[in-house]
């Protein structure tokens, strides 16, 4: 296969990101993450702060509504400019690695996506957030519990299937069992072995 699209899922805490960034790094294919903030803001007008305000949050009910199919609401529209960015990069046939943003349903009609889901215990991703964010550990529980609300509401709203469900992924994993480096090798050969078998 010669493009390839990883997406990555993940639990606040569980490493996914830093997952996303190494898995990029060996593959040399770029990351779209908060660059795809930069990337909207440049097309809109709108600053970079403006986009991050409404990025990956569900649209507020009370404020917003649809006339002839078009939605009011700058959550949604800010989250279908993510959409369609992720989908045209798909679609020149650029290799590339996504954080979130429901990629791993918007992007599955597509044969070159790997799509994965990285979780982790509790306690572990508790001592990370505590380690990375220097927090005691009932405010790393807060920030992890919060987090996930918000990600799980935009996900679940977007998509027909909810976020986190092992049948919407390639491959699931808990990242508490190998460690996050080991992690990252397995995934990588996972990939390795996606591509060669196309």
């Amino acid at each position: 296969m010669s493009q390839f699209i990883i997406s990555v899922g993940r639990e606040f805490g569980s490493g996914g990101r830093f997952i996303a960034e190494e898995l990029a790094k060996r593959f040399n294919i770029p990351l779209y993450d908060r660059h795809l903030i930069t990337e909207i803001a440049a097309k809109t007008g709108l600053t970079p702060e403006e986009i991050e305000k409404y990025n990956e949050k569900p649209k507020n009910h009370l404020l917003s509504r649809r006339v002839n199919g078009f939605s009011n609401s700058i959550e949604d529209n800010i989250a279908e400019m993510q959409f369609n960015f992720l989908r045209e990069k798909a679609a020149s046939g650029e290799s590339f690695v996504v954080v979130g943003r429901c990629s791993e349903t918007k992007l599955r009609d597509f044969k070159c996506l790997v799509s994965l889901f990285i979780l982790g215990d509790m306690s572990e991703k508790v001592k990370r957030v505590m380690n990375v964010y220097d927090l005691t550990e009932d405010k790393a529980k807060a920030l992890i519990d919060k987090k996930d609300r918000k990600r799980k509401r935009y996900h679940n709203y977007h998509c027909e299937g909810h976020w986190g469900d092992s049948r919407l992924y390639d491959l699931s994993i808990n990242s508490s069992r190998l460690g996050i480096n080991r992690t990252v090798d397995m995934l990588e050969s996972y990939v390795k072995a996606r591509i060669s078998g196309e």
